[in-house]
């Protein structure tokens, strides 16, 4: 029931709306570039190099835009399988590690959790850092519990890395140190580790730099890696603190669990690091200068783990799941308000109203979860609590996304006029999402502007015509 219900919230709605943000246009337009132009080294963006991010994300959508999938599928099919993907293939790690029950709580919640599910809709290069990190820093635990490993596990590991490496750049390889002190007599492994990760991500690095040069180094090393940790040229500039209230919202409706982690879970030297890990990546994160929620997805498997054993090993569960369930009860006013918060800003979203129908729904379905709980039914209490948040997030796609479709309507509307149009007051992710659809580059608007002009009132797109003087 869970798996199905997972799947559901995965793969439901991919093309309910069109490209969100400034971001996913813009690397969708990368992607493509690769599929029709056959350069899949330098990333360019309306035929100009982009190297703000290395090219993993790309390869996906030019490879689902050359088994002929649409503008909007091609980029967001692969992150789906790589978000459920991942899930599954969490559960069977943990299981390995920790048992089937604790398999089953780690992997309904990092499945269900808001932040996983949101990222793993989205075209954007935070779940393939993720998954394919988070990986590799599971396959780490037989050695942190003290077991040899193999030559097979070491190169499986040092893969993975490389390619979160080829998803986000060197971020990566910075996270993955606190690996180093529970293999530091296992030099030999370590070694193979580090010459896997070289032997996948090495070739387009060096490929990379061999054909663009300083530039490149410029750009993705300094800009997109020094300065974004310690300067705040690049305008995302957030307080110390800032990733709490991230992470606990990250891991939504399952945050009231951590009232259940106890200090006796960390006697187990695996869990141990995982924690010690969570914290050492918080602390890595929050010093940074500029910071985005989605620099935190990468730490939602281990939340999740920590979250999961403690449900699977607590005597009493049916409270936190209770009221886990029972925070469902304010997903209308996400879905009233998220149209907005994506657009304008949470700060300045207006309330917009609330469906008590299914408000009241919600409440309801938390009895499931409690009852089974007081009969000592915990697994199929958190059945109950995992189906019933994916029925809230699958409410959320049909009800809040179609409402951030502003942009796509418009262009089919239009898209005769908009080869010779120009742009006069349209924000970036307008503008982005615009010229990904008409596959060119839109000028700004001047005095002699001859075509049709396309301006923005609130966040509509209107289109009007200019006469020349």
């Amino acid at each position: 029931m869970l798996l199905l219900a997972l799947a559901a919230v995965y793969f439901y709605g991919m093309t309910r709306t069109g490209m969100l943000s400034a971001d996913e246009p813009r690397y969708a337009s990368i992607g493509r570039a690769m599929a029709q132009t056959g350069d899949w080294v330098t990333p360019k963006l309306l035929g100009k190099p982009w190297f703000e991010k290395p090219p993993a994300l790309y390869w996906m959508t030019a490879a689902a835009t050359r088994l002929g999938l649409g503008p909007d599928l091609a980029p967001r099919l692969p992150m789906a399988l790589l978000g459920f993907g991942f899930v599954l293939f969490f559960y069977y790690l943990v299981r390995r590690e920790f048992g089937p029950a604790e398999a089953l709580c780690s992997a309904a919640i990092l499945g269900t959790s808001a932040g996983w599910v949101a990222y793993s809709y989205v075209a954007v290069t935070d779940i393939p850092l993720a998954a394919s990190f988070a990986a590799a820093l599971l396959l780490t635990l037989e050695w942190v519990r003290g077991g040899e490993g193999s030559t097979a596990r070491a190169l499986a590991v040092g893969a993975l890395l490389g390619v979160a490496v080829l998803a986000k750049g060197l971020v990566p390889l910075v996270l993955f140190a606190p690996v180093v002190w529970p293999m530091r007599r296992r030099f030999g492994r370590l070694l193979q580790i580090g010459l896997a990760c070289l032997a996948i991500a090495g070739p387009w690095y060096g490929v990379c730099t061999f054909r663009n040069g300083t530039p490149f180094l410029h750009e993705f090393i300094w800009k997109h890696h020094f300065e974004r940790f310690s300067s705040d040229s690049l305008q995302h500039v957030r307080p110390f603190w800032f990733y709490i209230p991230v992470l606990l919202g990250a891991v939504f409706p399952w945050t009231p669990l951590a009232v259940l982690i106890r200090p006796g879970l960390f006697r187990d030297a695996r869990v141990r690091f995982v924690g010690v890990w969570l914290l050492y990546a918080m602390l890595f994160f929050s010093a940074s200068k500029n910071k985005l929620p989605g620099y935190l997805i990468p730490l939602l498997p281990a939340a999740s783990l920590l979250l999961g054993l403690s449900l699977s090993r607590a005597s009493r569960t049916y409270l936190p799941l209770f009221l886990a369930v029972l925070l469902l009860a304010v997903t209308p006013f996400v879905a009233a308000i998220l149209p907005g918060a994506l657009e304008e800003g949470l700060s300045r979203t207006p309330w917009q109203g609330y469906d008590w129908r299914w408000g009241g729904l919600f409440l309801a379905l938390a009895a499931a979860p409690l009852i089974l709980g007081l009969k000592g039914r915990r697994l199929e209490a958190l059945a109950a609590a995992g189906a019933t948040t994916a029925m809230a997030l699958i409410y959320l796609k049909f009800t809040a996304l179609p409402v951030t479709d502003r942009v796509r309507p418009f262009y089919q509307a239009h898209q005769s006029s908009i080869a010779s149009a120009c742009l006069e007051g349209v924000d970036r992710d307008a503008r982005y999402a615009l010229e990904y659809y008409a596959e060119h580059e839109i000028p700004s608007c001047n005095a002699e502007s001859p075509g049709p002009r396309i301006r923005q009132s609130g966040l509509q797109l209107l289109e009007t015509h200019h006469e020349n003087r």
